[in-house]
């Protein structure tokens, strides 16, 4: 299987300073595509937005009257495309639309905020898949939140695109390069925002592809070489753990979960120092990477292992967040830590009722060993607090179904007792769309926690309920007095079909989120 660092991306996104411009007469232009919004209150036609009226003027047609007959209320994420007919030659006369795009996508952008935007730029891909160059008067309106609008329409737009590789040949489905131009912009603010915008739907499409990869393929071995090519790429620093060095360094917790699998562990750091920053703030990003799942000896039901192989959705989010952060130069150490293993039933699997060394000395007692992203993170925070000395960690993981059962699919569990952090975290989750929900790190239940044959009980014995929080005041046991925060993605980090800017199977949740917030971090 081909790395994901060949992968191709494959749209282009171009500027146009006019709206009327004299693109849309060029022969290549495949489609034109003209927002519209819901009808005011006590009207029933949808409102033209910025060039839909022009582009109606141009090509002689009622719009407003189309999306009525078309049953479009303008509301974000809708499209419909309009394909207009060539003229007969022998006819003689000319159509009101002759040289002009012989498509014409009516796009619904509600609100027009950035979300609304996001969903429009979202269906305005998934419309014209396979068309070469699209044209589009979308987000060119102006306003108080003109740049965020732009790039949430970008983001959308290339997110949407996405496909899963063939996994046969680990190669990207045959679809022609795509040309989306903006017309109404020719600020160079706004190309740089553009450009910053696709260096992070990279990233989310890194991790999708990471995520979605088979796990025949991928084993930690396999990941690790992976981080190693992305990293070497950009010149970042990599350090690789194996199995003689995870035992002689005493990562108790990795090399439990990963005992009972053919494939042995790997602990691996990726590394992006910034040039010419004097003491540069350092975030350390932590990202379970289960490459598989079984349950181990507490084994899962057959349905609940189909989607294991997105288990690592955490390191690959990790990952491809300090790759982010690398190419797009921000001002501060990123160093992504990815304890990698893979889940399985063996004579060597770890089982209920051991009592565990992890990495810094303190013992877990296991109750049930498919409470394994615990074990791996546990020993990853406390070696990134002992060895790495950053400012803040950040913990990334589809770590519990509890998390699912409270917010669904939309939303990660954010927990954190740091005030500075969540609002960073929460504005930045507005910015890109990928929410979040603070959640309480009880302090009632950390007794549930306790053990009396070692430190730390991994899960309950008697559950006070809230298996998402006492999930996480586990992993807070191992963060020192750091800066954390750790995200619960097993809800938003896999989706069952396409929808808005998401895409079935791993959707590289999280990504977005890390890299706007080090974007704004002061």
């Amino acid at each position: 299987m081909s790395t994901p660092s060949a992968r191709p991306f494959p749209v282009v996104v171009a500027l146009r300073g006019d709206v009327a411009s004299a693109t849309l007469a060029t022969d290549d232009v495949a489609a034109l595509a003209v927002p519209i919004a819901p009808p005011v209150e006590g009207e029933s036609e949808v409102q033209p937005r910025a060039g839909t009226a022009d582009a109606a003027a141009r090509y002689g047609i009622d719009l407003g009257d189309l999306a009525e007959r078309a049953g479009l209320g303008g509301t974000a994420g809708e499209a419909w495309t309009l394909h207009l007919p060539r003229r007969l030659v022998a006819a003689g006369a000319e159509l009101p639309w002759g040289g002009l795009p012989s498509r014409l996508v009516l796009v619904g952008t509600g609100a027009g905020t950035p979300d609304d935007l996001r969903r429009a730029g979202a269906a305005l891909a998934r419309e014209t898949r396979g068309l070469t160059r699209v044209v589009t008067t979308l987000g060119s309106g102006g306003g108080p939140q003109s740049t965020a609008v732009v790039r949430a329409l970008v983001e959308g737009f290339l997110l949407a695109a996405y496909r899963i590789p063939t996994q046969a040949t680990g190669t990207p489905p045959k679809d022609a390069p795509q040309e989306l131009v903006l017309l109404g912009h020719h600020d160079g603010a706004v190309d740089e925002l553009i450009r910053r915008a696709a260096v992070t739907v990279r990233g989310t499409w890194l991790a999708r592809d990471l995520a979605n990869t088979p796990s025949s393929t991928k084993n930690p071995a396999w990941l690790a070489q992976r981080a190693r090519e992305l990293a070497d790429d950009q010149r970042l620093d990599v350090r690789e753990l194996g199995v003689p060095e995870l035992t002689e360094q005493g990562f108790g917790g990795i090399l439990a979960v990963g005992g009972g699998s053919a494939s042995p562990p790997r602990l691996v750091t990726v590394s992006y120092t910034p040039a010419d920053v004097v003491a540069p703030r350092h975030v350390v990003v932590v990202g379970k990477g289960i490459t598989f799942d079984t349950g181990g000896l507490s084994i899962k039901p057959r349905e609940s292992m189909v989607t294991m192989k997105t288990d690592m959705a955490g390191a690959a989010v990790a990952l491809a967040t300090v790759l982010a952060a690398a190419e797009l130069g921000l001002g501060h150490r990123v160093t992504a830590v990815l304890p990698l293993a893979e889940n399985h039933v063996g004579a060597d699997s770890y089982r209920p009722g051991d009592v565990v060394r992890m990495f810094g000395g303190r013992t877990v007692e296991v109750a049930n060993t498919d409470a394994e992203g615990r074990m791996v993170l546990a020993d990853s925070l406390a070696y990134a607090d002992a060895e790495l000395d950053p400012d803040l960690m950040i913990d990334v993981a589809t770590l519990t179904g509890a998390a699912t059962v409270g917010l669904g699919k939309q939303y990660a569990a954010l927990y954190t007792e740091d005030a500075d952090l969540r609002a960073g975290l929460e504005a930045a989750a507005t910015a890109s769309g990928e929410r979040v929900w603070h959640m309480p790190l009880v302090a009632e239940y950390a007794e549930a926690i306790r053990s009396d044959l070692a430190d730390l009980r991994q899960v309950p014995r008697t559950s006070p309920g809230g298996g998402s929080i006492t999930a996480a005041l586990l992993l807070r046991e191992f963060t020192g007095a750091r800066r954390w925060a750790h995200l619960d993605i097993a809800g938003p980090g896999r989706s069952t079909s396409d929808k808005h800017e998401l895409t079935e199977g791993a959707t590289g949740y999280g990504v977005r989120l890390l890299v706007q917030y080090l974007e704004t971090l002061a």
